[in-house]
């Protein structure tokens, strides 16, 4: 209704209801009769907003308030004031009335909802004929955008096809379509489940939680970290290990590969050649080039930790020497090219470099001193 029709039908004079619509105090001779009390709404916590949330919301944007001021007093995240604003404001005027957006808001909340697909019989026909040629899901939604560019009702996402063939009681596509699929099976395969996900490595890894407290203070030497860097269109890598408590840096030659056998005799060709009273543990990430660590502890008697799946921070001063080596192996460059004798070289260079964090030692002065004790 306009204003002068909500009026004439509340039974207010024409200024009143302005008032109440613009959530205008009213003082001095102006006051009128009082508003309309709508339902106290239950109490506690609620996880959709409430016709009182939206006048409020309504309120403040008339005062220009900020969309993160007004989330702030509501207890909500700016993103949910905004998103609110963006759907439910009135689709010509661009006003954001509240119980005009409350009446949108309960007209999108019934369930259940017919999907895309069960609204559109040209979308599902053209989906079912395509899935009878073997086309996969997500080579469908492309042909669908360049086809129908300016349709967006025929615009869909994969994950909405998977869902009409797989999820029982939609009825969207016919079941006999799910057979179309490469995979060839009739029920979706859930893969985020725990209990159901696939072990690593055979040999089981040994967390970086369970890394003896002394590496982690580096008050002892002899705790090394480790990993790849790799060179162009992943062909070739360079095998880097920092030692914790001095920095000291070696590099593993892998000109033949990056394979889990390559970087496990790299490795032991490399740990043979210390005092074993510094070597005492390995600490990688969950990268497949350590899918051989059981024989590598096995040859060697050195346990290696695995860090928490993307947390590089765990190997800090290994992710830091990485960063140094880029600038003599930079990325997008074939790294099978360099010799063993051109990293010992890059390898004596970082190490010689005095360190702030060991009081400007370097790394071989630090080294050198463990050694003669």
């Amino acid at each position: 209704m306009s204003n002068a029709e909500a009026c004439r039908t509340v039974g207010v004079n024409l200024r009143t209801g302005k008032r109440w619509r613009n959530g205008r105090a009213p003082s001095g001779r102006n006051v009128g009769a009082p508003p309309i009390t709508a339902v106290a709404p239950p109490p506690g916590p609620s996880r959709f907003l409430r016709e009182a949330d939206r006048i409020h919301i309504a309120d403040r944007l008339r005062e220009k308030a900020t969309v993160r001021a007004i989330a702030a007093e509501l207890g909500r995240s700016p993103s949910t004031v905004s998103r609110e604003i963006r759907r439910n404001r009135h689709p010509g005027s661009g006003q954001y009335r509240p119980h005009a957006a409350q009446a949108r808001a309960d007209s999108r909340r019934p369930r259940p909802k017919t999907s895309k697909i069960g609204q559109h019989p040209q979308l599902r026909d053209f989906i079912q004929d395509h899935l009878d040629l073997r086309w996969s899901p997500e080579q469908i939604c492309q042909a669908l955008r360049a086809q129908f560019p300016q349709r967006p009702e025929m615009h869909v996402v994969h994950e909405t096809v998977y869902q009409a063939l797989y999820v029982q009681g939609r009825g969207e596509l016919r079941r006999e379509l799910a057979r179309a699929l490469r995979s060839g099976r009739t029920r979706r395969k859930p893969r985020r489940q725990s209990q159901q996900r696939q072990p690593r490595f055979t040999t089981p890894m040994v967390m970086i939680s369970e890394r003896p407290a002394e590496a982690d203070d580096r008050a002892v030497p002899g705790h090394w970290e480790g990993d790849l860097i790799i060179g162009k269109d992943g062909a070739s890598a360079i095998g880097t290990l920092v030692e914790r408590a001095t920095r000291y840096v070696m590099l593993l030659h892998l000109p033949t590969g990056r394979t889990a056998e390559h970087v496990r005799d790299a490795l032991v060709d490399t740990v043979q050649t210390l005092p074993t009273h510094l070597v005492r543990s390995l600490t990688w990430d969950q990268g497949s080039e350590m899918a051989a660590h059981g024989a590598f502890t096995v040859a060697t008697d050195i346990p290696v930790y695995f860090c928490d799946p993307a947390s590089p921070w765990q190997r800090g001063s290994n992710e830091n020497t990485n960063g140094l080596l880029r600038q003599y192996f930079p990325k997008g460059t074939d790294l099978a090219v360099h010799t063993r004798d051109h990293l010992d070289a890059v390898a004596t260079e970082l190490n010689g470099r005095p360190c702030k964090t060991l009081d400007w030692e370097t790394p071989a002065e630090r080294l050198h001193k463990l050694l003669a004790a």
